[in-house]
């Protein structure tokens, strides 16, 4: 009897001990899947967290290039405005890019896409408020070049030179408002005048502005910056040029004044005319008549005035 007692305790510890086994493998089996789930999940989350940093990083590498492209004004120059470009486009100078509003093409901006891509000039189309952020009524478009080529003043001599005419000069004495320099550009061009000088300082540089409102004459005028305006008065003197300038109390009226041969007319600054030494070393001195209470004229309409009637003595 007790043998066989001890017998089964001893199956009973074996089938214990084979279910405790079974219970062991059974939580191992488990805990095994559970693990591998963790580590999955931790693999998926890692991976997850590397593609969006990634993301991010391409993200802003493409904002900043983005910004860098529309801040290139920071190192070039820019010209906006349909006509300004176009004309831009047609005078064979450089560009680095030009950039166009997204969205339907119509007009002269298909003519401007067309143009930029005979010359194989990079087009980027970006959205309006990109646009606006380089400058104000550009009208859709923006071309993106090197700072303005300055000439020197012996370049415009022999232009006019090898046109086989008198020279014919402006010289522009304190103009600071960028719109009556593209104003005077414009009508300088349409005059066939064969170059503008401007002074490095009181007076205002050939910019975007001044390029939109000349619409391109900037493209095809020569104009030369100096440091020293009467040195320079100097040299075309020598050169042979009459120095005519404008002021309000001189004697002689504009029309009858004789601008035929080489000539450089003097158009002063907006409010104050020409500086004192300017004034001195000018050959003549003539005014537009004045018969209303206003007793001044804007310069660039002065400055129409004056280039007309050279013309037509010229003619």
């Amino acid at each position: 009897m007790e043998n066989e007692n001890r017998r089964n305790m001893q199956r009973r510890k074996g089938e214990r001990r084979g279910e405790d086994r079974r219970k062991g493998f059974d939580r191992r089996q488990k805990q095994i899947p559970l693990e591998n789930g963790i580590k999955n999940r931790r693999i998926e989350n890692r991976r997850s967290n590397q593609e969006r940093r990634i993301a991010e990083r391409r993200s802003n590498n493409d904002r900043r290039s983005s910004e860098e492209s529309i801040e290139e004004n920071s190192y070039d120059d820019i010209v906006f405005g349909r006509n300004a470009v176009l004309e831009l486009l047609k005078s064979g100078k450089d560009i680095n890019k030009i950039f166009i509003e997204t969205g339907e093409k119509h007009g002269s901006i298909k003519e401007i896409i067309g143009k930029a891509k005979e010359n194989k000039i990079v087009l980027v189309e970006v959205d309006k408020q990109k646009l606006d952020s380089m400058a104000e009524n550009n009208q859709g478009v923006i071309a993106v070049v090197p700072p303005f080529n300055y000439c020197e003043i012996e370049d415009i001599l022999e232009y006019a030179k090898e046109k086989n005419e008198d020279p014919f000069v402006l010289i522009l004495d304190g103009i600071e408002d960028p719109h009556n320099l593209g104003s005077i550009i414009r009508t300088a061009e349409t005059a066939g005048i064969h170059g503008i000088i401007i002074p490095k300082r009181r007076c205002v540089s050939v910019n975007s502005t001044v390029a939109k409102v000349s619409t391109g004459a900037v493209s095809y005028v020569k104009i030369a910056r100096v440091n020293n305006l009467n040195e320079t008065i100097k040299k075309l003197k020598d050169s042979g040029l009459w120095i005519i300038g404008t002021d309000g109390e001189a004697n002689t009226l504009y029309y009858n004044q004789d601008l035929k041969g080489p000539l450089g007319i003097i158009i002063g600054s907006e409010g104050f005319g020409m500086s004192k030494l300017v004034k001195e070393n000018s050959d003549i001195l003539i005014k537009i008549p004045m018969k209303g209470k206003i007793t001044s004229l804007n310069a660039s309409v002065s400055a129409g005035i004056i280039i007309y009637e050279a013309v037509k003595q010229r003619m």
